[in-house]
């Protein structure tokens, strides 16, 4: 939505990308510490967003999909490098205040 609503930041949809990123890396690996999961997330954030660097003829056209552009990308940006660190940042934090709270 944020690419199609002018309302919503840019960043937004990078933002939540990554808080679904670290959910999905705590669900594989639920016996990792916080530190470890949101450090795996980063890492493939980042590895996403640079691979964009990189235009073989088979990666363009699997980034021309539906599923492709929406996992992938499309084009890099530092702004996005940007967006994942504060939303592994926030969903790192999140998890530490629930988890402080149920201890």
């Amino acid at each position: 939505m944020s690419r199609k609503i002018e309302l919503i930041p840019l960043s937004t949809g990078d933002f939540l990308y990554a808080v679904m990123m670290y959910t999905f890396i705590r669900i594989l690996f639920i016996d990792k510490k916080p530190i470890q999961i949101a450090i795996i997330s980063l890492l493939i954030c980042y590895a996403i967003e640079f691979s964009q660097l990189y235009h073989a003829i088979w990666i363009n056209e699997l980034r021309n999909t539906f599923l492709g552009r929406y996992t992938l990308g499309q084009g890099f940006l530092w702004t996005d490098i940007l967006a994942y660190t504060f939303g592994v940042f926030t969903a790192f934090v999140i998890e530490r205040i629930v988890l402080k709270q149920h201890n």
